[in-house]
């Protein structure tokens, strides 16, 4: 059978710690801000919530397999109890995991989610897994590439021989924080063959070395010059900003909720996902765009990446009564 969706990436448990007694101070020079506890001290917490495989790739094949795609994972675990916590839980998420690999002697990805107010930090550290590339039958149509460790680059240069080999297979690409370490030199690749790119704005500036800007029109051009056919932008709150492949400049804006979010984490994953599964599904670009507002803010209203993503069904009905406003909209 030929997947509609392999995820490649770093799969991690991470519980969220709702923090109760803590601060936030921010820089008023810069958009840095800071999260505040007692030094030496012992500080509750209001609870604790364990989550199970979850990271980028993770979120986004669990994503596309609620959207009713053939999905499947790429990601390494160690051989303990958390990493057979994660493959029971892609399980029961109808994920394939035939492509996952249990690697003897090493310990499953394990993270820290501090959540405070909507916010939450996390105290990452991924293990030195032996990358390689999966060995498939059937190439699937599209390929998920996000977060990996800062050991992978000899991984993304395998990936990269492995995707020329299937021409035919389309490439999104997600950075995650080492990825976009290792600079785009490296995975010259990877760039050259992706077809949809998604970043935030701050991943933009950092990944092209440029100074924090407006020109929305820039930063996609300097993206896109990379290789990337499609490039997409987030901008937190301010919505999308997105060049197509013909060069056209479009603008999306988030999808209109009048609630408060919860919490914020997997928002950009359930967006960038919900894009590319919606190609996978034949749609075209300019309403797969609309697709990924719609599955971040229901994301938000729920803990963690993944218990607020939708079925298909669920995210069409948003759409079909969405108010006239929520449309893509040129680029000025």
């Amino acid at each position: 059978m030929q997947l509609d969706f392999l995820a490649i990436g770093d799969i991690v448990t991470e519980p969220f710690i709702r923090l109760k007694d803590a601060a936030v101070h921010c820089n008023i020079n810069s958009d840095t801000c800071e999260i505040c506890m007692r030094w030496g001290d012992k500080i509750p917490y209001d609870y604790d919530v364990p989550m199970y495989a979850v990271g980028n790739a993770s979120n986004a094949a669990v994503a596309a397999a609620r959207l009713g795609l053939s999905s499947s994972l790429r990601a390494y675990i160690g051989d303990d109890l958390p990493g057979k916590m994660c493959l029971e839980k892609l399980t029961t998420e109808k994920v394939d995991t035939s492509l996952m690999v249990t690697e003897q002697g090493k310990k499953t990805n394990h993270h820290y989610v501090l959540w405070y107010e909507t916010e939450r930090t996390i105290l990452v550290k991924h293990e030195a897994f032996t990358y390689t590339a999966p060995v498939v039958t059937t190439p699937p149509t599209w390929v998920y590439l996000s977060s990996l460790a800062d050991n992978s680059l000899p991984y993304h240069l395998e990936l990269a021989a492995w995707l020329k080999k299937y021409p035919a297979v389309k490439l999104a690409f997600q950075p995650g924080t080492f990825q976009m370490k290792l600079g785009t030199e490296a995975l010259t690749d990877i760039y050259a063959q992706t077809e949809l790119f998604v970043c935030n704005k701050s991943e933009a500036e950092r990944i092209l070395g440029v100074a924090p800007q407006d020109d929305k029109k820039k930063l996609l051009s300097g993206l896109q010059d990379l290789g990337p056919k499609i490039v997409i932008i987030t901008d937190d709150r301010k919505g999308a900003y997105v060049k197509d492949a013909d060069g056209n400049f479009y603008y999306v804006p988030m999808y209109p909720d009048t609630r408060e979010p919860l919490e914020r984490t997997g928002a950009g994953d359930a967006f960038a996902s919900s894009i590319t599964a919606a190609l996978a599904l034949g749609k075209p670009l300019t309403e797969a765009l609309l697709w990924g507002p719609i599955n971040a803010m229901s994301v938000v209203q729920t803990v963690g990446a993944q218990e607020g993503l939708l079925t298909r069904e669920q995210l069409e009905k948003y759409l079909t009564e969405a108010h006239t406003e929520y449309a893509l909209q040129p680029l000025d």
